[in-house]
């Protein structure tokens, strides 16, 4: 029996200081040895709590003489695993001891051996490999029945009397390795061990008294059998900090890795390979993945086992299997040999060397022939069937068009399927489609280096997303690996465990559940009290992240002339900001690293971002204009440029300097899919203003459609007010000389209301007109307000009509100005059929929220009076010629058919029947114009039918055809009506 007591863990603790300051004083450039953990900071911040655990939890802090007394008064069980059990689950016991030290205060004892040495106990085993397990079961002690022949499932119980000398026993079993180290990791998170302590720093919830309910607890099988992730696209950020931390990609570096997915309860990775291999840059690595219980493979290009990085080092000759088929093979055959006995998952095929395709056109016969002599190496070298190797062939790209063009591969493979780098997924199975003992796959996207733009900053996925698509993906059969590209993995924390999370069990997160998976991830993290809050903050960050990436950007992205646009949106990411602050000021000081990093950072930076962008475009418009602000928008422009720096610096001062470089990577200035080398201000433009004051104004919603005027010059009008809209419509006057500028605005209208009657400014500001309806005259009148300057002779006019006839019992959506915008899960009435539900996918979309069918699986549908649809009541206050524009998630042709059809109808008419993917047919992968503006606006729009419409009530309808359409919004927009905005006109009145 051996026993293991990390009492002098504490004490490298407080040593913690005095090695960081050596290791960042010594050597800046130069080549270092591979460092130790205490080097990289392992330090574990505690947070005091005792309230309550979540109500699904089975810890409590009530004891129960029925249940297991887990920690009390800060003592924590000891420990117990057979020294017959993996080595892996030996391992990761020592972890599940310091998590409990962590918790408690005071480190268990874990014995490795046999012998028990305590009353109180916590067992922890693997079915057939487990001496203690085993004997318990077989003396009825426990029922592990639940757990024969099961992949990765665990049990946890208490037992009272389970062996001699032990009074009672909590008991971990797993019916395989990862299993069990599933249930020891499950404990620690519903302890207070955040998967992310470390890699975000998230404080330990210390409880000194912690027992266990008397119930048999287990979350069953994975329904997803392989869940990983990928680190890609790894420099300059994460490559930056793991080289001042660890010198290199190695053994020390990946167990944090390894560590951080099985926590998570995921068993897959795709290692990092730009320009490196896991397996020749630290040859022990491998083994501890395996050790672990982490199954290691290559990436989509990357075949048997081998980083495509060594053929650069070690290979002879061409990357072409018709001019170097032999050198080729012994390359890979060393792949095989040096991983065997591991458990992995082997990628087959061949792309063109660094991740090209492999040549202009589809050879089909050579990448069979590839196939075919890759799997008899993998048969040599195991010495197995190869249908005991588990293998995998990605339809990445080019390669899906093999695929479409007829090439197959034996059955047994797994067929890797992607989405498009931007989160759609290209391809799915037929729900006919013969099975295939391999399965199917998905490789997905939160990071890409590509077109049209790369994105790798910050997190920009929303869940919402990745359930609406990965919902499809896992409905349509593909459940053998889930695998997604994470970049530098922070800072995508937040969509990592969803990701894996959603990959257990789909079936447990039906849509209308996703806004609690913001306020549990929040409180596994800061606790229960904030919560709301902070999930909040992040589902709304991450949805303006989403409406168009960072790197996408551009001072004209958000409008300065239609519906205030980019200052509301400016306005909203500010009250993130405020929000957020306001939450780290509660939060205990121990949290306030954790909070950073997952919360404040990727809002202050991005609010920071965008109100750059927006300085510059103001800039361009003003300078137009011949604005005096024009110049202060310049600076601004360069104030909130260099403002991001002192952002990303503080990030990398966190903790210490535990998160030097992780902040790295570029974000501004992208004009190509190439990284620019250095983060660039967008250009910006000075004027030179006369020095006499001189006042001009824009009016908005104006006829002329938020024209500029000098005073004194055409006077212009508003466009009609009326007392159901109750227009609010803003002056924007300002000055164009350099003395600061004095005016007045009046009406000889008393019910015309200003928000103002004059001033004195230096650049600009905005008064307000509205009506006092009480006032205002019957039926249709023009009034008007006159702007002054006090050193101009006389005034400018500007007309305010109204028209105050309007019914008073108008229902539905109103119309404002030419426009009807519909939010389309604020629909009237639905038709549901048997076979087809309306689901609403809560915060889906850029705006709203979005709806789409149920099942994703149906059949085709035909739009008629039993069908499926949506109906939206409108009232149009003026009539003309409507076009109606479909507002879409981006969806592509998953099934490579027609195209996703649905119908569209107003009134009486009969559907029209519309295909999202019109102009979406393409022979090939590239990068079409259709394709490119949907990933970039991240929306689907298509103007589906232009109608001639009378005054007064109509109905619009939104049929249901194809399965995996999702809608977000319909505007019915009157031609002629100048409104162009990035996102669209903003919902409607609705009057019910």
């Amino acid at each position: 029996m051996k026993t293991t007591n990390r009492s002098t863990y504490q004490t490298c603790l407080g040593l913690t200081g005095l090695f960081l300051l050596l290791f960042l004083t010594s050597c800046k450039k130069e080549k270092r040895e591979t460092t130790t953990e205490t080097n990289i900071m392992e330090r574990v911040l505690t947070l005091s709590t005792e309230a309550a655990f979540p109500q699904n939890s089975i810890l409590t802090t009530q004891k129960d003489e029925s249940g297991f007394t887990l920690v009390e008064n800060g003592i924590a069980s000891n420990i117990l695993v057979s020294e017959s059990d993996h080595e892996g689950v030996q391992r990761i016991a020592g972890m599940f001891q310091k998590d409990l030290k962590h918790v408690s205060g005071q480190a268990p004892e874990l014995i490795i051996g046999d012998t028990p040495g305590s009353k109180n106990l916590i067992i922890i085993g693997t079915v057939g490999q487990s001496t203690i397990i085993d004997r318990l079961a077989k003396d009825g002690k426990i029922d592990i029945e639940v757990l024969e022949g099961k992949w990765e499932q665990f049990l946890i119980t208490p037992v009272k009397n389970p062996m001699e000398g032990v009074d009672s026993a909590l008991v971990i079993a797993g019916s395989d390795k990862r299993g069990t180290i599933f249930g020891m990791f499950d404990l620690s998170e519903q302890m207070g061990v955040s998967p992310w302590y470390w890699w975000a720093d998230v404080p330990v919830k210390v409880r000194k008294n912690i027992y266990v309910k008397p119930e048999r607890y287990t979350l069953g099988e994975p329904k997803v059998k392989y869940r990983g992730i990928f680190i890609n696209d790894e420099a300059p950020a994460l490559s930056g900090w793991v080289t001042e931390k660890y010198g290199d990609f190695n053994k020390q570096f990946y167990e944090k890795v390894f560590e951080l997915i099985l926590r998570m309860k995921g068993n897959y990775l795709w290692p990092a390979m730009w320009g490196r291999s896991l397996w020749d840059d630290d040859p022990t690595t491998a083994p501890l993945a395996d050790e672990m219980g982490v199954v290691l493979a290559t990436s989509h290009h990357e075949p048997l086992m081998r980083s495509h990085v060594e053929w650069d080092r070690h290979g002879e000759g061409p990357w072409d299997y018709d001019k170097n088929p032999e050198k080729l093979r012994e390359f890979w055959r060393e792949g095989m040999e040096r991983t065997k006995g591991q458990e992995k998952v082997v990628t087959l095929a061949m792309r063109g060397d660094g991740d090209e395709a492999m040549s202009e056109g589809t050879n089909i016969d050579l990448l069979e022939k590839i196939v075919k002599d890759q799997r008899e190496i993998i048969k040599e070298v195991t010495g197995k069937p190869i249908k005991e190797t588990p293998q995998v062939w990605a339809l990445y790209k080019e390669v899906q068009e093999y695929y479409d063009k007829g090439m197959r591969v034996p059955k047994d493979v797994t067929l890797l399927l992607c989405d498009d780098n931007w989160g759609q997924v290209r391809v799915l199975p037929a729900l006919d489609s013969e099975p295939r003992s391999g399965g199917y796959g998905m490789y997905y996207h939160f990071d890409f280096v590509g077109g049209p733009r790369s994105y790798k900053w910050l997190n920009t996925t929303q869940i919402e997303r990745v359930w609406e698509q990965m919902n499809l993906t896992y409905s349509y059969g593909v459940d053998e690996i889930w695998l997604v590209n994470v970049g530098d993995i922070k800072p995508m924390e937040f969509p990592i465990s969803f990701f894996l999370d959603y990959a257990w069990n789909p079936e447990n997160f039906p849509a209308e559940k996703l806004p609690e998976y913001y306020t549990t991830w929040a409180q596994k993290q800061f606790g229960t009290e904030h919560a709301q809050e902070i999930g909040e903050i992040i589902a709304l960050y991450t949805k303006y992240n989403s409406r168009r990436k960072p790197e996408l950007l551009e001072p004209a992205t958000y409008s300065l002339q239609h519906f205030n646009e980019a200052e509301n949106m400016v306005e909203d990411y500010n009250s993130l900001v405020t929000r957020a602050k306001k939450v780290k000021g509660q939060l205990p000081s121990k949290a306030h690293d954790a909070f950073y990093q997952l919360v404040q950072y990727p809002v202050e930076a991005c609010v920071n971002l965008n109100e750059m962008y927006v300085a510059a475009g103001k800039n361009r418009l003003y300078g137009f204009q011949n604005r005096a602000s024009t110049n202060y928008y310049a600076d601004k422009t360069e104030e909130l440029f260099f403002k991001d720096t002192v952002f990303t610096n503080h990030y990398h001062d966190l903790a210490n300097g535990k998160w030097n470089h992780m902040m790295s990577q570029t974000h501004m200035g992208h004009t190509t899919w190439s990284d620019p080398a250095y983060n660039k201000m967008p250009a910006v433009s000075y004027i030179q203003s006369g020095k006499d004051a001189h006042l001009g104004y824009v009016i908005e919603n104006g006829i002329s459609r938020n024209q500029w005027m000098p005073s004194g010059l055409n006077s212009q009008s508003f466009s009609t007010f009326d007392p159901i809209n109750d227009q609010n419509y803003y002056i924007d006057v300002f000055n164009m000389g350099k003395e600061k500028l004095s005016y007045t605005i009046t009406s000889e209208n008393d019910w015309i209301k200003l928000s103002s009657e004059g001033g004195t400014i230096q650049y600009d500001e905005k008064v307000f007109v509205s009506i006092d309806w009480d006032k205002a005259p019957q039926g249709q009148d023009v009034g008007e307000v006159v702007i002054t300057a006090s050193n101009a002779e006389q005034g400018t006019k500007i007309n305010v009509p109204i028209r105050n006839d309007l019914p008073e019992n108008i229902k539905g959506f109103i119309e404002n100005q030419g426009i009807v915008s519909m939010d389309a899960v604020n629909y009237q009435k639905s038709n549901e059929t048997e076979d087809i539900s309306w689901q609403t996918i809560p915060n889906l979309g850029r705006t709203g929220s979005a709806i789409t069918t149920m099942p994703v699986t149906a059949a085709k549908q035909n739009p008629n009076d039993n069908g499926p649809y949506l109906e939206y009541d409108i009232y149009l206050i003026d009539p003309g010629t409507y076009n109606l524009t479909t507002y879409f998630s981006p969806t592509l042709n998953f099934q490579k058919d027609e195209g996703l059809l649905y119908a569209v109808s107003i009134d009486d008419e009969a559907p029209k029947l519309m295909n999202l993917h019109q102009d979406a047919i393409a022979a090939d992968w590239t990068y079409p114009t259709w394709w490119n503006e949907a990933v970039k606006d991240n929306i689907m729009k298509q103007t589906v039918l232009a109608k001639d419409l009378s005054a007064g009530v109509h109905s619009i309808k939104y049929w249901a055809v194809d399965p995996g359409l999702v809608l977000q919004k319909m505007v019915l927009q009157k031609e002629g009506v100048d409104a162009k905005s990035y996102l669209g006109p903003p919902e409607s009145l609705i009057k019910k």
